[in-house]
């Protein structure tokens, strides 16, 4: 948890979808009532992470910023759905659960988005293809604009590790306890370079790699030739993307998004790999803030 930042509110959000109701779990930090600026909402990774390994973000109340972070559907504290077919899980019914949850607390009308990995992803969907008002400025944090960029860089990194970690990462879920900590090796270089390893982000990271995970979202195949760099044209609002020096996106992975949105600043993170929010805390929440205060 932040120092000194304590969630005002937190609980679940009904999100009515194709005549079902589900929950989906909130926690604010900051005050919506009183608020001087707009809210920031924060949108986790995964897909199938959970919120908590972003908490770092509610540093932002410190410069007047509500946030908001919540657990999508199907993950962590929200409704599980482990039955339902693949099929049902696309990105629109994440951009409706964003929606519900921007209506829910009446902050449609002006409000920040930070998406973070698939969370950036979804965030520059939501940017295109709702076209939303409200939206004053977005970040887009450590994503790759292509669903193919981040297997590849992903597999090129993975050549500098010994030969078995590579082992243990091609058998994959057959022995899950080597592949967690084989992943683990990788992700103290290229996800979070900080000792030790923030606990949040392992919470975050067991939704889809521990011994119990539900894995429905992450094995449902809506990222499927994903790509959105020939849309990228279309998102409108101040743009802020964020990578770091060791990143799993790495520039080459990110540059699309700096380079095809009109009116959008790029900046890395030398000293960090995938989380400047852990890894470089104090500064990264300074030009967060200064990115949000313009």
């Amino acid at each position: 948890m932040p120092a000194n930042v304590v969630p005002v509110d937190e609980g679940f959000i009904p999100f009515p979808y194709q005549g079902e109701t589900f929950q989906t779990y909130y926690k604010i930090f900051g005050s919506l009532q009183n608020r001087t600026r707009p809210p920031v909402v924060v949108i986790h990774g995964g897909p199938a992470l959970s919120h908590d390994y972003l908490l770092p973000l509610a540093d932002l109340t410190e410069q007047s910023f509500p946030v908001i972070l919540y657990d999508q559907l199907g993950n962590a504290r929200s409704t599980r759905l482990p039955d339902k077919a693949s099929t049902f899980w696309t990105i629109d019914l994440f951009l409706d659960e964003l929606d519900n949850l921007l209506t829910h607390f009446g902050i449609q009308n002006a409000y920040h988005i930070v998406g973070h990995s698939w969370g950036g992803m979804m965030a520059s969907e939501f940017a295109v293809r709702r076209q939303p008002a409200g939206l004053q400025r977005l970040i887009i944090a450590d994503s790759p604009a292509e669903a193919s960029m981040w297997g590849k860089s992903f597999a090129g990194l993975l050549e500098k590790f010994p030969q078995t970690v590579k082992d243990a990462i091609e058998k994959g879920f057959e022995d899950r306890e080597g592949y967690w900590k084989a992943l683990l090796e990788i992700y103290a270089v290229h996800s979070c370079r900080v000792k030790p390893f923030p606990k949040e982000l392992e919470y975050s990271l067991l939704q889809v790699y521990g011994e119990n995970a539900d894995r429905t979202v992450d094995k449902a195949p809506m990222l499927h030739e994903w790509t959105i760099v020939d849309r990228l044209h279309l998102i409108k609002v101040p743009t802020l993307v964020i990578n770091g020096r060791y990143d799993i996106a790495q520039d080459w992975v990110i540059k699309p998004f700096a380079d095809n949105i009109p009116n959008s600043t790029w900046i890395t993170f030398e000293e960090s790999s995938h989380t400047p929010f852990w890894e470089e805390r104090e500064r990264s929440m300074q030009v967060i803030g200064e990115f949000l205060r313009k």
